[in-house]
C-alpha cells in the first residue's frame, strides 16, 4: 500500500494542527487593548507611508525559503516509492535524477550564500 505512509502522515499532521489551534483558544489570553488591536507589519510600526522601501534581503531570503520547501515537497514521494522498492528502486535513473535536481539547488544556494543573501548587515 504506496499512499498509506503519505495518509498517516497527513493525518497526523492534521490532526496536530488542529489540537493546537484548539489548545491555543482554551489556553490563551481574551483581553484586547488598545496596543494588542494595533496594526504590526514586518517587525515595524506602520506609522509611515505604504510605500516605504523594504531591504531586498527579505524577499530573497523568502525566496530560499520556498525553494528548499518545494524541494522536500519533491523528495518526501521519491524517498517513500525508494523505501518500498529497496535503496534505490528498481532503476538507478531516479535516483540520479534526485541527485541532480539536490546539485541544482546546492549550485543555488552556494550562489545565494556568497551574493551574501544571509547576511542582515
Amino acid at each position: 500500500m504506496p499512499a498509506l505512509p503519505i495518509f498517516l502522515f497527513a493525518a497526523v499532521s492534521t490532526f496536530v494542527a488542529l489540537s493546537i489551534l484548539v489548545i491555543a483558544q482554551l489556553v490563551g489570553p481574551r483581553k484586547r487593548t488598545e496596543v494588542k488591536m494595533m496594526p504590526y507589519e514586518s517587525g515595524m510600526d506602520p506609522v509611515h507611508s505604504a510605500r516605504q522601501r523594504f531591504n531586498i534581503g527579505f524577499y530573497l531570503l523568502a525566496i530560499e525559503f520556498l525553494v528548499f520547501d518545494v524541494e522536500l515537497l519533491f523528495l518526501y514521494p521519491w524517498a517513500v516509492a525508494a523505501h518500498e522498492r529497496g535503496a534505490f528502486g528498481e532503476g538507478h535513473g531516479v535516483f540520479y535524477a534526485v541527485c541532480g535536481f539536490l546539485a541544482v539547488l546546492l549550485i543555488g544556494f552556494a550562489y545565494t550564500w556568497r551574493k551574501g543573501v544571509f547576511k542582515w548587515t
